[in-house]
């Protein structure tokens, strides 16, 4: 994605992983997704948000670099280098996201904030890096931002299935003294407001922007792929709280579609920015 303006906002994204899914990761993240379901929308999914060869999802990791007029703050941390993963491709890898990060202008000693929407593994790896056998914090000098419903589910638990990212990637941060649990709206700053949306997780959030009267969110996975602006009513198999997830989905659709705001979704591919706007009797998004 090339940066984005909103307003005096500059948005750029970290890709670490992007491409279409396997027939059994698309299957396992959405089990009641099926051709007969999308076949009215590829008018506007294929090429870009389905594959037209394979047929499967395409979807993306990556991290957004959000600089207001005060802060630089990165949102989501995609899945990490070194750490064990029950996922073959993520597990022990030695990807160059901190080389990318600052290809992008921007040092780990410069980010002022790191929000997590939520502590799933593919959330939180770059929290922290292997130095010396030991789990450090990434970015030394920031404060890693947590909805404390969120800390409250997790913090007694190691992990979601794909390894143990609490103990590698959160507990560290905590024990360092850098998180700050936060609740409900919380203003980063006058540019930058943390909104909750549960479901997916019990503390789930998103990032609202707004500047010079130009607005965007980050929807973190509120919604996972830009199909589900079509059918909201699909949801993740990866969600705690399914019918509180499409709920909120849906309460997002009703806010947010034929309004002049980029969305900006933290698993689509390029493009990642767009507008929610209507096709037939449902919406799409249009990049």
């Amino acid at each position: 994605m090339t940066p984005i303006q909103i307003g005096n906002i500059t948005v750029s994204r970290i890709v670490e992983l992007e491409g279409p899914n396997s027939p059994r990761f698309t299957a396992s993240l959405f089990p009641d997704l099926n051709d007969d379901v999308l076949a009215p929308h590829l008018e506007w999914l294929a090429p870009r948000f389905i594959d037209s060869a394979s047929g499967q999802l395409v979807m993306s990791i990556h991290a957004f670099v959000v600089r207001t007029r005060h802060h630089t703050i990165v949102v989501d941390t995609c899945i990490g280098n070194d750490k064990n993963r029950n996922v073959s491709y993520w597990n022990q890898r030695h990807g160059p996201f901190l080389d990318d990060l600052k290809k992008a202008g921007v040092q780990p000693e410069a980010v002022d904030y790191v929000l997590c929407t939520h502590l799933h593994v593919d959330h939180v790896g770059w929290n922290t890096r292997l130095e010396e056998g030991r789990w450090v914090p990434t970015f030394p000098n920031a404060k890693y931002l947590f909805a404390r419903d969120e800390w409250n589910y997790w913090q007694h638990k190691s992990g979601d299935g794909s390894g143990d990212m609490i103990d590698d990637s959160v507990r560290p941060i905590i024990d360092a003294g850098l998180a700050e649990l936060v609740e409900g709206e919380h203003a980063i700053d006058d540019d930058a407001t943390i909104i909750p949306t549960p479901g997916h997780t019990p503390g789930h959030v998103s990032l609202r922007l707004s500047s010079n009267g130009s607005e965007g969110v980050i929807t973190g996975d509120m919604i996972h792929h830009p199909f589900q602006f079509a059918l909201p009513e699909i949801t993740s198999a990866f969600c705690v709280d399914p019918d509180l997830a499409r709920a909120t989905r849906q309460a997002f659709l009703d806010r947010y579609a034929e309004r002049d705001v980029t969305i900006l979704g933290t698993h689509f591919p390029a493009p990642t920015a767009g507008r929610i706007v209507g096709h037939g009797d449902a919406w799409r998004f249009e990049g």
